[in-house]
């Protein structure tokens, strides 16, 4: 029998823009109608579910004391983990069977000697890990996603941390990383008033990284950016219509089948939730 609860037609989440939708719409605001509006389901991949693996280790490792922050440790923690993830989504099992385990977990490990490498965590505590930020940016955008580390010097200084898992970026292809430092920059300086002295993305796979030095006014300029993106997204929100963009990218997308230019027929409109933050 239902019970009363589940006869309740939930309210839909309030949008917010976050860098992966902000990247979707510019990729093809298609794409971001049905990933944020319909929030049509897409299947995981191995690479997203090791990058998930590598980020709740290190996680993890932060929040040890300082001389129990190393590298045999932390392989240790991998299998633990693995299982863990796996009590919370058994389909994880079917995505890495046990036959593949073991390669799935030395690529892992391999990501974890990357951190590692490049820098030493028994040096400094990290003041926060997996940040969860939310908030509504002056000009009226609303702002939320997860800040991977934020560390503070003894100076004061804020320096912002987000780890990746794939491959550093060709620099002509550098653009949706820059974008992803400046919006955290952003949004970090609007809740706290404080603008993060450095910006620093590490590419665990290749031992290097990409840093940034934001200033207030390439703050405010991609506030603005954001701004005109927002309006863009509620004007084709609020009209129904979000247009295809066509790219090589095509060829990677999940919803292919749904798309006109393709010959699919997106799915009925649910109509504009809305932007107010949670």
């Amino acid at each position: 029998m239902t019970s009363p609860v589940e006869n309740v037609k939930k309210k839909p989440r309030p949008l917010a823009l976050s860098p992966s939708r902000a990247g979707d719409y510019q990729q093809c605001p298609l794409l971001y109608r049905f990933r944020a509006i319909d929030r049509l389901p897409e299947p995981k991949t191995v690479a997203q579910v090791k990058g998930t693996l590598v980020h709740a280790v290190l996680e993890y490792m932060h929040k040890l004391p300082r001389e129990e922050r190393e590298y045999p440790a932390m392989v240790k923690q991998l299998k633990p983990t693995w299982a863990q993830m796996c009590e919370e989504d058994a389909e994880l099992k079917e995505l890495v069977p046990e036959d593949e385990l073991y390669d799935f977990l030395v690529d892992s490990r391999t990501l974890l000697r990357g951190y590692f490498e490049m820098e030493n965590p028994q040096g400094f505590d990290a003041t926060e890990c997996e940040m969860y930020v939310d908030t509504v940016l002056p000009n009226g955008v609303p702002v939320r996603g997860f800040i991977d580390r934020v560390d503070t010097a003894p100076t004061g200084q804020v320096r912002v941390i987000d780890y990746k898992t794939g491959k550093k970026p060709k620099p002509q292809w550098s653009q949706q990383a820059q974008f992803q430092m400046l919006f955290y920059a952003l949004v970090y300086w609007r809740m706290f008033n404080e603008i993060p002295a450095q910006l620093r993305l590490m590419y665990l796979k290749v031992n290097d990284s990409m840093f940034l030095n934001p200033s207030r006014e390439q703050l405010e300029f991609f506030e603005r950016d954001l701004g005109d993106l927002w309006a863009k997204i509620e004007m084709d929100g609020k009209a129904g219509h979000f247009r295809t963009k066509t790219s090589k990218l095509c060829g990677w997308c999940p919803h292919q089948s749904l798309c006109p230019e393709y010959g699919g027929v997106p799915p009925e409109y649910p109509g504009w939730p809305g932007s107010t933050a949670d």
